[in-house]
């Protein structure tokens, strides 16, 4: 590695060095990232002979129509032979990838829409969540991506929206309720959306509007649930509830919105989707993973101001992220949480085709297994909730054990110049000088502040 520039563009944007990136790159570290973004980029041929969502959930589901311990059964099952080795799969591909910056926004995109296992019933179908809504659109519009995410039966389910019936609708007159004060409308899909995907919590938006959104999206489910007598086929896709729809105008951010059933949903996340409070969230977080972790106002106004030219262009945008001069001002400003910490690693040391067993090991062990996240904001992106001398004893404990497995002809030299080299501190290199051994010289090379950091 030549420069601080292919560092940061193989760390920042990438997800670390491995072996042949240099000369990828061939010392032109922005074109080299500019390549890579592609309208729609390929789905990874290792990740494609995965199932879709709609056949794993309609198979949990017909066994949850049939009790209890056949649906755990079938959970159990599910999660073995589909959600554990995807994830691993997954990992594997970013390891492996000659397209990280692809990867990176993958990721990225996938935490800003962030499902979890926390909600069982969904876990076994979130990597292919992640497939299907995700990674169409990561250098497309973001408002595709936005209507795709909230019209997924895993988002829909994991934010409890399955069972969001309007007060007036036919269900909601029918419904015999306990206590004739409580809505069966569920607000926490509108409010996510509205705090954490789009407008942003500062946007000052109201309790009427979460409401508002909430009643145009009354009736979004899936056709896994199916009372007593219906005689529908079961299946775990999207499907449109006109009984459970609100009936009426919808009020949200001043404007009413006629009742047009599930085009009302559609036509309010599309206009979210171009809002200009969504324009500078989206900036805000992008500039936060990009440069640091107190997003410098200019950079973010520059990324809001072509988020809203283009109209949510993702591919725009992301051109304009490498375009940005205080991304190249600071070789490492951001931690490196730990999923990127393990996937680094296996690329540092040149093991670009690990075992699923390797890769989820320390997953586990650090605790960032993906889509687990502890809640709808998703992983945290600031340094200081991923380095504290706790977890920095766990990263230093697994990199010592990895290290004293590496072949003996991979030489600290070599590792050395094609990760930290450019950012080294003397003082790095003086320890990697004084270890007893290449194995424990490497260990000193990953454990270094320099490449706990991108």
């Amino acid at each position: 590695m030549k420069d601080i520039a292919s560092f940061i563009a193989l760390n920042r944007f990438g997800l670390g060095a491995a072996p042949g990136d240099a000369g990828r790159m061939a010392g032109n570290p922005r074109g080299w990232l500019r390549s890579q973004i592609k309208r729609r980029p390929p789905l990874p041929r290792a990740l494609a002979r995965f199932r879709d969502s709609d056949s794993i959930m309609t198979e949990i589901h017909r066994a949850r129509r049939t009790g209890p311990k056949a649906l755990e059964t079938t959970l159990d099952a599910a999660y073995r032979r589909y959600s554990t080795p995807e994830i691993a799969t997954r990992t594997q591909v970013m390891i492996g990838s000659n397209t990280p910056f692809v990867e990176r926004m993958v990721m990225f995109w996938s935490n800003h829409f962030s499902v979890s296992s926390s909600n069982r019933i969904v876990g076994p179908a979130i990597p292919a969540y992640e497939r299907e809504a995700i990674r169409p659109h990561v250098f497309g519009r973001f408002s595709d991506m936005l209507k795709a995410v909230c019209s997924h039966s895993c988002m829909i389910s994991y934010l409890g929206n399955t069972g969001s019936i309007g007060p007036q609708s036919r269900a909601g007159r029918q419904g015999d309720r306990a206590a004739q004060d409580q809505s069966p409308l569920n607000e926490t899909l509108a409010r996510t959306i509205l705090e954490r995907h789009t407008l942003g919590s500062e946007a000052g938006f109201t309790a009427q509007d979460v409401t508002g959104l909430a009643q145009a999206l009354s009736g979004w489910s899936h056709g896994g649930l199916r009372p007593d007598g219906d005689t529908r086929s079961v299946h775990g896709r999207f499907e449109f509830k006109h009984d459970f729809h609100q009936p009426g105008p919808k009020q949200v951010l001043g404007r009413t919105y006629a009742e047009n059933g599930l085009q009302e949903g559609v036509a309010l996340l599309d206009m979210l989707a171009h809002h200009p409070a969504t324009a500078r969230t989206i900036a805000t977080k992008l500039v936060r993973h990009f440069v640091h972790d107190d997003p410098p106002s200019g950079a973010v106004d520059r990324i809001a101001a072509v988020f809203q030219r283009t109209e949510g262009d993702l591919a725009a945008v992301a051109a304009a992220l490498i375009d940005l001069e205080e991304v190249w001002e600071n070789a490492i400003p951001k931690v490196k949480t730990h999923y990127e910490l393990v996937i680094a690693t296996f690329r540092a040391t040149g093991r670009t085709r690990p075992r699923a067993q390797e890769v989820m090991e320390p997953l586990h062990l650090f605790g960032q297994v993906p889509f687990t996240a502890p809640s709808p904001a998703g992983w945290s992106d600031r340094s200081a909730d991923w380095i504290g001398p706790e977890a920095l004893m766990q990263r230093i404990e697994w990199l010592r054990g990895l290290a004293s497995g590496l072949p003996a002809t991979l030489y600290p030299e070599t590792v050395l110049r094609n990760t930290i080299g450019p950012v080294a501190q003397q003082a790095t290199r003086d320890w990697i000088d004084q270890a007893p051994s290449g194995d424990r010289a490497i260990a000193m090379i990953l454990a270094s502040p320099e490449f706990q950091r991108r």
